[in-house]
């Protein structure tokens, strides 16, 4: 297995969690490693619905986010990915705490990878699984992609 070099895994981080979306969710990647992403973001009141629960966009976005970087983690250089497909079940609600996005790859080719998601709270709940087919594209890449450290080291 090749091993990620980490200063692009800390330049990717920095870059991704300042970015626009990532921001206006609170989500921050905590880690990434081979196979694995883990991701947060701390419940705060633009994060509930009607209802004063958590939004199913935020537990959707956390594992489509979760599942893409635990993917990006197996690509080669310069290739990468677009979500196509995403399952997701609700498995409790919540109002408040903070949420941990587990991410694993299940399996990467040459077209498609598919990835896995947990979120968690603190107390370590189960509050949504899901899985999320992407496809792997030579023609993406991360914004200012070409300024990042290697991706892995030889």
């Amino acid at each position: 297995m090749r091993k990620l070099n980490p200063d692009h895994v800390a330049a990717v981080q920095k870059m991704v969690n300042h970015c626009p979306f990532f921001t206006l969710l609170s989500m921050d990647i905590l880690s990434l490693d081979p196979c694995r992403s883990l991701l947060k973001i701390e419940i705060k009141e633009k994060h509930l619905q009607p209802y004063g629960m958590v939004h199913g966009g935020v537990y959707s976005s956390m594992i489509d986010a979760a599942c893409f970087w635990a993917g990006y983690t197996e690509v080669e250089e310069p290739l990468g990915l677009i979500t196509v497909e995403m399952k997701l079940n609700y498995l409790s609600p919540a109002s408040e705490g903070i949420f941990l996005a587990e991410g694993s790859v299940i399996k990467t080719g040459k077209t498609l990878c598919l990835s896995e998601a947990f979120v968690r709270d603190q107390e370590e709940r189960l509050l949504a699984h899901g899985t999320a087919t992407m496809m792997v594209l030579r023609s993406l890449e991360i914004q200012g992609q070409s300024r990042l450290p290697a991706k892995f080291l030889h």
